[in-house]
């Protein structure tokens, strides 16, 4: 019985399955703005990054966070 079902319905499919033609596959518009889309989004993060490593490294030139001063007393108590 369970062979019989498993024929009938693979027939089924195969009568069923038609590959379209190469002509008819394309990606469309949709798919190239949502692809812009995509390195828009990844340059506007690129840059919003960089920003915000520049700002973190003046920070820490300057002395914000504090640990200017305490790696440098570190360093010096090692190497004396």
């Amino acid at each position: 019985m369970h062979a019989l079902a498993a024929t009938v319905v693979n027939t089924l499919v195969r009568a069923e399955d038609k590959a379209p033609e190469d002509k008819d596959v394309v990606a469309g518009w949709t798919a190239f703005w949502i692809f812009i889309g995509l390195i828009v989004a990844v340059v506007v993060i690129g840059i919003a990054l960089t920003r915000s490593l520049r700002t973190a490294q003046k920070a820490k030139d300057a002395g914000v966070y504090g640990d200017g001063t305490s790696a440098d007393a570190t360093d010096a108590d090692r190497t004396e």
